[in-house]
Formats: C-alpha cells, structure tokens, sequence
C-alpha cells in the first residue's frame, strides 16, 4: 500500500508539473519544469516497478535541481524554499525504512546496495546545507551609510516647539518624532545616569482585559510632563525632579467587554488669546476607556467646566448601539485650526453590530460640535441632526493623526471595517477607505485625497502609525 500511494503521488506530481512545463515553454518559459515533470514520471514507474534504482535516480535528480535552481536565483532562500522544498520532502520520505522496505518485496536479491542508499542520503544532507546557508545569507543587503550632516540648516520640523519641549505624540502636528536636541550623542550616551525614577501606581488589576498595557508618550511642556495610565489616570510631573503634581482620576468604571484597557496620551494646548495665569488657558485633554474627552487645566489638574458637559465631552453621542466597552478612544486627539479632533477604537471581530469608526472635530475652547467624517457617510460631514446616528461598522482610526494647519489639512489613519476577516456586505464607502489614510479638511472634514494601503482587507492590515509629515528639499 504504501508503495502504491507513494507511486501515485510521484504520479500526480509529474503530471502537473509536465503539462505546466509544457505550456511555459510554449510561453518561451524555463524548460526545467518538463524535465522535472518527467523525471517525477519516471521515479513514479520505477517505485510501481518496486526497482530500488529509483533511490539513486531521485538523488541525482534532486541534486540536479539543486543545482539549476543555485544558478538561477543564487543563494536566496525566499526564492529557493518554493524550488526545491517539496523535491526534498519527497526525497525524505523515499529515504525512509518504511518505504525502501518496499522494494525489496518480491525482490529474490536485494538490489539496494549502501552505496546507492548513501547517494539519496547525500543529496539530503546538500540540500539541507545549502537551505541552511541560504538562511544566513542576505543576497539583497546593500552595505552603506547614511549621511549624518545636515542637509537643511534650518529644516521645518512642523509647529513652533522649542528645542527642549515635545508638545504632541508626535512632538510636532507633523508627527515627525524627532527632536533636535544633540547634547546626548553616541559618544556619551553610554555614560548616562539615571537621575530620578517615577512611579504611577496605576497597576494591572486581577478584573482587567488581557491587553491591559502601559503605551504612554509622555508630553513636555517648559518643566512639565503630562501623561496618562492605562486606567486613564492624568498626570502632572515635574521634568527635573520626577515629583508629582498633580493627578486626576476620572473614575472609569471596570468594564470586561473592553479588548483594549491602554491610554497612548493626553493632548495639550494653550489659549493665546487668554492670559497665561488664566484659569485653563492652559489645558490637557484627557480620552478615557469608557469614552470621555476631558479639558482639565494643566496647571492644577481640575475640570475645566466651560468645555462640553461640565467639562466632558460624551463620544457614545449618535452612535448606533450602546458602546460601553466596544468603543473608546485609546489615542490622543488632534488640536489644529481651533478644533480638537479625535477617532475612536472599536472591537475587533467581536459583533456585525459595532459602533461607527467616525472622526469628529469639536471646538477645542467649548466642546461643541463643528463636524464629522463618518466613513460609511463621507459626504455628510455637518454635525448630524440629533435622533440620527453614525453607521455602524465603519472603518476606524485607533491611531493618532497628523495635521499640517498650512495646507489645512488633518491625515487620518484608518483601520477596517469589523468584523475585520468578514468580506461580505461592505459597502463602497467601505471598500474605499478601510485601510487607509485619509486627508481631511481641517475646516470642514471633506476629503481631500485618501490613499488606500490594503484593498478589501480581510486581514486586519489597519494603518498602525501616524502618519510623518515632512517637507522634501531637492537638491
């Protein structure tokens, strides 16, 4: 029995492979792939015929295909693994005690001699070290260097942020994250000490989700960093000592239908227009689990009451379903051209009945309402009329946006449609900008371009990162 299957594989494989073969050479295609079909033709004949020269003639086959497919792509596994992986499987399987057995059945001499075996098991031996050495080797790195002098004395790193500071997740609204600073470098960097160590408290509690995470970028402001936790704890420490000043804690409520228990960020701006000791003219904008948006004022951490509802500002508003524990926000939201922008995080293949993945611009002073985008809804980007809801399913951005107030524009990174690995009922909407990035007018929410990364993404490929603005000077 097992003589015949194994016949019958060898078969089945010399045919494909022979009529495939012979259409690529019609195609004016490798030849290779005809004679591989009939040397499978032919190793089929000689194991039905039980002829035990079927083991040698399978070695120098598969050596000889080792040897044209080095040549043809060279020492690169990616390129060798699909050549030659299921020549050595086989060649394996006929090395086996099992099936060399069956040759000798009927056989009144055994005409397997070592010599003959040892060729089979050399040939095994070459592929698995030439396998192992592709492995290790890396025909397509190019060795060189990048330039580390400036190329622009001056370059636009997007937003006027002093040397020292970094205002936003990105540091800029460009989302570059790089700083300029130069006094650590990498001839000193390995004499750096630690000068203060702080702890939150905020700890993974036994009723948390599996994915409760610590994923903060922390913000500095002149002497001030501004965090937050993953139970959405708000923080005040000073930069230079590592004291605490001030904390808020918005009592999110524990909530085991949450996939995410994290809080990446808080966003902070500053009212120009009002005195800088002013009560909030200073603020920190606080996204919470249980979706919140919270003004607090940055200098002592309380409620800023004139922003919202009393301070907050209630993102379940106009959505489809109840979103307690499907839906929150997990980043920090944008503050460009007056506005405070923010998206949301959505379950991942949790319900055909999810909340709406819409970006929404309220003003960054009073908390009302100015526009959204609703993926699902493109056109309507007015504040929806109350008793209308957003629509349910909609792509989602659960990263962090860039904005340039220049072009007035803001770049939204979009994630897919849920459930993530169901194709069917999409929309064109859906079909358009799931797995995406965006560009929205900072006026208005219209689209302005998007660029779509993954089409009709069954694989929950979402645009991860925020998108890095930069302007290019040729040269």
């Amino acid at each position: 029995m097992i003589n015949i299957l194994t016949s019958g594989l060898l078969a089945l494989i010399g045919l494909a492979l022979g009529a495939g073969g012979v259409w690529l050479i019609l195609l004016d295609g490798s030849w290779y792939y005809a004679f591989a079909g009939l040397a499978f033709l032919i190793a089929a004949a000689l194991s039905f015929a039980k002829r035990p020269v079927v083991l040698p003639f399978y070695a120098l086959f598969m050596i000889a295909s080792l040897g044209w497919a080095v040549w043809e792509v060279g020492f690169d596994w990616w390129q060798l693994g699909p050549r030659g992986g299921l020549i050595v499987l086989i060649g394996l399987w006929l090395a086996m005690p099992a099936y060399r057995k069956t040759l000798l059945v009927g056989q009144p001499v055994p005409e397997v001699k070592p010599t003959r075996s040892f060729v089979l098991e050399g040939s095994l031996v070459l592929a698995i070290v030439v396998a192992v050495y592709s492995m290790m080797n890396n025909p397509h790195a190019i060795e060189g260097q990048l330039n580390d002098s400036p190329v622009v004395s001056n370059p636009d790193l997007g937003g006027d942020v002093p040397a020292g500071d970094w205002h936003q997740y990105g540091r800029t609204p460009f989302g570059q994250r790089y700083s300029p600073l130069d006094q650590i470098n990498t001839d000193n960097v390995a004499t750096l000490e630690q000068a203060w160590v702080f702890q939150t408290g905020d700890v993974r509690r036994s009723e948390d989700v599996p994915e409760t995470t610590y994923q903060v970028t922390p913000l500095k402001i002149n002497d001030t960093l501004y965090l937050c936790t993953p139970h959405s704890w708000a923080m005040a420490i000073d930069a230079k000592t590592g004291q605490e000043k001030w904390r808020f804690d918005p009592e999110v409520p524990d909530n085991t239908d949450r996939q995410h228990q994290t809080c990446r960020g808080v966003t902070f701006y500053q009212d120009t227009a009002m005195s800088a000791d002013a009560s909030c003219a200073a603020r920190v904008y606080l996204p919470t689990s249980d979706a919140r948006l919270i003004a607090l004022d940055a200098n002592n951490g309380e409620i800023c009451a004139d922003f919202g509802d009393q301070g907050t500002v209630h993102l379940e508003e106009g959505m489809p379903y109840n979103p307690a524990g499907y839906y929150y926000s997990t980043s920090p939201p944008v503050v460009a051209d007056g506005k405070i922008i923010i998206g949301g995080a959505v379950n991942d293949n949790y319900s055909t009945k999810s909340q709406s993945g819409v970006i929404r611009a309220y003003d960054v002073n009073s908390g009302e309402l100015v526009w959204n985008w609703d993926s699902g809804n493109p056109e309507q980007t007015e504040p929806i009329p109350e008793g209308q809801t957003y629509t349910a399913n909609s792509p989602n951005s659960w990263s962090v946006s860039s904005a340039d107030e220049e072009l007035g524009m803001i770049y939204v990174p979009l994630g897919n449609k849920v459930p993530d690995q169901l194709g069917m009922g999409r929309s064109e909407e859906v079909e358009t900008y799931s797995s995406s990035i965006v560009a929205l007018s900072l006026e208005t929410g219209q689209v302005q371009w998007v660029r779509q990364t993954v089409h009709h993404d069954l694989w929950d490929m979402d645009v991860p990162a925020q998108p890095a603005l930069f302007i290019l000077h040729l040269i």
